[in-house]
C-alpha cells in the first residue's frame, strides 16, 4: 500500500475513477485545421493544429485504433486533472465524420527537445523545473492517479517562458491498494526497478523513481543517467551504481523471484556514491543537498522514495520555496490586494 494517498478514490467515489462506463460524447472536428506533424508513437499521431474559432494554437493527438477502454481511460484521467498545476489541459474531443479517427485537443506549448535543452539549464534552472514536475505529480497522485510514464518526452519546457506542463497520460491509470498493474508501462531509461523484476502491486513511488531519473540527468550533465540496451541491460545499470546488497535486501522484502539466465545480473556490485559521478561540467550543480535529493529518489524499495510533496519540502528547493512565497506577497495594485 502506498506511504500517501492509498485511499484517495475509495472517498472520492466510483464515479472519479470509473472509466469503463464513461460516456463520450465527441464533437465534430471542422473547427480544428492541422499545420505539421510534431511527433507520435505506438497509440497515437501528434500534430500542432490551430483553432479556427479564436485563433489559438493547439496540440491534436489523433489516437490510433486501440481498446475504447485504454480511450477512455486517458480521457477520463485528462478530465480529473485539467486544471491541475503544471498539467497540460484537455480542450475538446473530437472525431471525423466517419468516427474512424478519434482525437484529443490540447493546450499547446512551446517546447525544446530535451537533448538540446537539457545541456543550456542553469542550476537555478533545474531547481524551478524540477519544483514544478514535482508540483503536478502531487496534484495528480493526491487525486488517485499514478502517470506511469514520466520522462523528458512527455515534460514539455517552454523555456522562454519558464513554462513546464506534464502531457501524455495515455498509460496512467488509478491508484486502488493490493491491485496488480501492467509492469509494460514506461519508458526503458526511466522504468523503475518494480518493473524490471515483475513487481506488479507498485503506487506513485512509480514516478518518484523517474523524477530521479530525470533529476540525476540534469544534476550529472547526462541526456540519460541510466541508459540501457534492454530492460536487463537497464537492471545491470541500476545495479552497478545502486549495488547488489539493497537489492537483494528489496527482493527479499517484497517477495519477489528474479528471473533471470544473465550472468552479469547474478554477480555482486558494490554501492558507489553520488559524489563519484562529479565532472568539471557538472561540479557547479553537484551539492550536498543535490545529491541528497538524488539518493532520496533513487531508492530500489518505493516504499523509501520521497514522495512528490516530501521531495518539494526538500532543503534543495528552498529558494524556490522562498521565490513562490514572494511572489505570492507581490501587491498587484496600490489598494493592497495580492496576487495569487
Amino acid at each position: 500500500m502506498s506511504r500517501v494517498y492509498a485511499d484517495v478514490n475509495a472517498g472520492l467515489g466510483k464515479s472519479w475513477y470509473d472509466y469503463e462506463n464513461l460516456r463520450i460524447e465527441w464533437n465534430g472536428c471542422d473547427r480544428y485545421e492541422i499545420i505539421r506533424r510534431v511527433g507520435g508513437g505506438k497509440y497515437s499521431e501528434v500534430f500542432e493544429g490551430v483553432d479556427m474559432v479564436n485563433d489559438d494554437n493547439c496540440i491534436i493527438k489523433v489516437l490510433k485504433p486501440v481498446s475504447s477502454k485504454k480511450i477512455k481511460r486517458e480521457i477520463k484521467i485528462l478530465r480529473n486533472v485539467t486544471g491541475g498545476p503544471n498539467i497540460v489541459a484537455l480542450l475538446d474531443v473530437v472525431r471525423d465524420p466517419s468516427a474512424r479517427y478519434r482525437s484529443l485537443v490540447m493546450e499547446y506549448v512551446e517546447n525544446v527537445e530535451w537533448k538540446f535543452l537539457f545541456p543550456r539549464l542553469t542550476e537555478v534552472d533545474v531547481k524551478y523545473y524540477t519544483f514544478q514536475l514535482l508540483s503536478a505529480l502531487d496534484f495528480a497522485h493526491s487525486h488517485g492517479i499514478m502517470h506511469r510514464d514520466v520522462k523528458p518526452g512527455n515534460v514539455m519546457i517552454d523555456h522562454q517562458r519558464r513554462k513546464l506542463r506534464l502531457i501524455d497520460w495515455g498509460l496512467a491509470e488509478f491508484y486502488h491498494p493490493g491491485t496488480d498493474y501492467h509492469i509494460r508501462v514506461g519508458s526503458r531509461y526511466y522504468k523503475g526497478p518494480e518493473l524490471l523484476v515483475g513487481y506488479k502491486q507498485y503506487d506513485y513511488s512509480l514516478d518518484m523513481w523517474s523524477v530521479g531519473c530525470m533529476f540525476a540527468s540534469m544534476i550529472f550533465r547526462r541526456e540519460h543517467f541510466f541508459r540501457g540496451a534492454d530492460n536487463y541491460d537497464q537492471l545491470l545499470k541500476i545495479l552497478k551504481v545502486l549495488g547488489t546488497d539493497d537489492f537483494d535486501k528489496y527482493l527479499d522484502k517484497y517477495d519477489v523471484q528474479l528471473e533471470t539466465d544473465s550472468e552479469d545480473l547474478l554477480k555482486r556490485y558494490p554501492k558507489q556514491a553520488w559524489s563519484r559521478f562529479t565532472s568539471i561540467e557538472n561540479q557547479p550543480f553537484v551539492t550536498t543537498e543535490s545529491l541528497d535529493l538524488v539518493e532520496k529518489l533513487l531508492r530500489y524499495d518505493h516504499r523509501e522514495r520521497l514522495t512528490a510533496k516530501e521531495a518539494q519540502a526538500h532543503t534543495y528547493f528552498n529558494a524556490v520555496r522562498l521565490e513562490a512565497i514572494s511572489a505570492q506577497g507581490e501587491c498587484v495594485s496600490d489598494s493592497g490586494f495580492c496576487s495569487t
